[in-house]
């Protein structure tokens, strides 16, 4: 069986069970975990049994699609309950949502993640707290217990900067786990589900998962650690500020009224949490987007299942492959603050017409200036994935196809408002068509595409490709049937050699294609993310800095020269015993070092993704 066969389990449960090993039975953990992939599952109704040995049989009870208490992992070994077989089942299962139950409003409300913390909209927080009898602005300072939450999560954090990917086994993510729920049940939700991404990046890395990206659990290890650090070293942030910094449990939907939604694409989710579905983009009359799926736990196949399968809108159902090029009218519409549409009993939905990619107001996301998207999409990437609002990180583009990326594979290039860009795979897994549209769009140069995509940082202009569509103008461009309202969502649909013209030409203009200063960014992310991918030995061995210091300080980024010899200096700053054994490192300081050098390189990567796509 695959590991992903396995039903989620709470992270309090998957931490009880682990610490309940004895000091033998942990050692012996990550390599059972191994095995674990190899034994055969099978599931009747709520119950999954795994077939673990010849005397031994895992019980899983499920009745609410996940494991919420340990006596509902059972196993059927002479040394259960503690056994190492209950340890590594729950190790290895993807980790439950332990968020609260949603109220009936949002019962079918889209959901594109798998974490459901959303900070509340700051416009709202200030009227509210500025307006009389209603509820009293959040205190000044951080509580008692969420401090000593705060402390748990650091040090938990700390101890995988520590450790690194290749010795972060199932007990360091344990304490991590143990650490997330402390902190939901202090009403730290931000912290807790960082926590969780932090635990399912590293199961991901240690399984080989091909989704699996060093710099995503880079990103969600500097979170967990500067919203840790804040919280625990506050000695007085405003009411609003550390409302964000907690987060909410559950989205709030409030009412939106009456909506005219025009349907623009639709985009097959599949998380390393272990959640899929698929989710639709609309935008109503005003311009604003808005979010309506159906994600749950579930494979690639759930997520490629979910654009034609019906999801509930009101009183109406519509299935989101259909949506894509529909409409719909809604009354008494709820959204959260970040533009998901809920679906209560109070919501009247009816399917409309949609709308043309040229035509308003969908064509209107297109007349915004390249640069002024892409600052945007920066401003928001300081908070959550679930606390932007719908939409904050997808970029609107008018391209020309060039071809394949000399030297690289699977990458496009483009030309898009006389900017090379690169136009790059959305999501790795082969269920998803994305790879092959891509590949069948670069055998096609001149071909000019209108496309939706979610940047890239960095220096060298990059896109990752969502839909593309027929731009307005003449020339060269997809030959689409009429029912597919000249757009094609290239995670679902498969595009064909008929799709593309009879013949297309190169485009005459001169585009810039030297070069781009990418050698400082690369060398400030290099340290940070070897710091992850070894842990402290590998950056305490990685030789003299004095090259990449140099060439930092050459570009005028002294201070990012000083924290790389900082962290380098710190990791191997290791004293020793009298029998001449290596002491155990200070993981405090090592990771204080390690997130200045992070919160640096993602703060230069902002600045950079700015200046490459300014036009002036």
């Amino acid at each position: 069986m695959s590991t992903q066969g396995l039903p989620p389990v709470a992270p309090d449960v998957t931490a009880d069970i682990i610490e309940a090993l004895t000091p033998r039975l942990r050692k012996r953990l990550d390599a059972a975990i191994g095995k674990l992939s190899a034994c055969p599952i099978a599931r009747d109704g709520d119950t999954v049994r795994i077939t673990v040995g010849e005397d031994a049989e895992l019980t899983l009870s499920i009745p609410s699609g996940s494991v919420t208490r340990a006596e509902d992992l059972r196993c059927s070994c002479l040394l259960a309950p503690a056994c190492v077989h209950r340890a590594a089942a729950a190790a290895a299962a993807p980790v439950a949502d332990s968020a609260p139950p949603p109220a009936p409003d949002t019962s079918n409300a889209a959901d594109t993640s798998a974490t459901s913390t959303e900070a509340p909209d700051p416009d709202t927080a200030a009227e509210r707290d500025q307006t009389p009898g209603l509820t009293e602005p959040a205190a000044a300072e951080p509580t008692a217990a969420e401090r000593a939450a705060a402390d748990a999560l650091w040090t938990a954090g700390a101890a995988i900067v520590d450790a690194g990917v290749d010795t972060a086994g199932a007990v360091l993510q344990a304490g991590l786990l143990r650490a997330a729920h402390t902190a939901r049940l202090a009403g730290l939700h931000r912290a807790s589900a960082a926590a969780v991404a932090v635990a399912t990046g590293l199961r991901a890395a240690r399984t080989g998962d091909p989704a699996y990206r060093l710099a995503e659990l880079v990103a969600a290890l500097r979170e967990l650690l500067d919203v840790a650090h804040t919280l625990r070293t506050s000695t007085g942030e405003s009411a609003q500020a550390l409302d964000v910094l907690r987060g909410t449990s559950r989205r709030a939907y409030a009412p939106a009224g009456s909506l005219r939604l025009y349907g623009l694409f639709t985009e097959p989710v599949l998380t390393a949490r272990g959640f899929a579905g698929a989710v639709t983009t609309t935008v109503d009359s005003t311009g604003t987007l808005r979010t309506i799926g159906d994600v749950a736990p579930g494979g690639a196949d759930r997520a490629v299942g979910a654009a034609t399968r019906a999801i509930r809108v009101g009183d109406t159902s519509i299935d989101p492959a259909a949506l894509t090029r529909a409409g719909l009218v809604v009354s008494g519409a709820t959204a959260s603050a970040g533009g998901r549409l809920g679906a209560g009993q109070g919501v009247r939905a009816a399917r409309a017409s949609g709308a043309a990619w040229t035509d308003d107001p969908l064509g209107a996301l297109w007349d915004v200036p390249p640069a002024t998207q892409v600052d945007r999409v920066v401003s928001h990437r300081d908070l959550p994935p679930d606390d932007r609002p719908a939409g904050a990180d997808l970029l609107f583009l008018d391209v020309t196809v060039l071809g394949p990326t000399p030297g690289a594979r699977d990458r496009v290039r483009a030309v898009c408002a006389d900017l090379d860009v690169h136009l790059l795979v959305a999501h790795a897994d082969p269920a998803f068509a994305y790879r092959d549209n891509l590949r069948l769009l670069a055998t096609c140069p001149g071909l000019r595409l209108r496309l939706i995509g979610r940047l890239e940082p960095g220096a060298d202009r990059a896109v990752r490709v969502l839909a593309v569509g027929i731009p307005p103008g003449e020339g060269p461009t997809l030959r689409l049937v009429e029912d597919r309202l000249g757009r094609v969502d290239l995670g679902l649909d498969r595009l064909h050699r008929a799709d593309l013209p009879a013949a297309a030409a190169p485009p005459t203009a001169t585009v810039a294609t030297e070069e781009l200063p990418a050698g400082p960014l690369y060398l400030m992310h290099r340290h940070v993310e070897r710091a992850i991918s070894g842990g402290r030995p590998v950056l305490a061995l990685a030789g003299s800095t004095a090259a990449d210091t140099a060439r930092l300080r050459r570009v005028g980024l002294s201070t990012g020269a000083s924290l790389v010899e900082r962290l380098t200096h710190v990791a191997a700053g290791r004293e020793r015993d009298v029998f001449g054994r290596l002491r155990a490192g200070d993981n405090d300081l090592l990771s204080a070092a390690w997130l200045a050098a992070a919160v640096y390189a993602q703060t230069v990567e902002g600045a950079l993704t700015r200046a490459v796509w300014s036009t002036e």
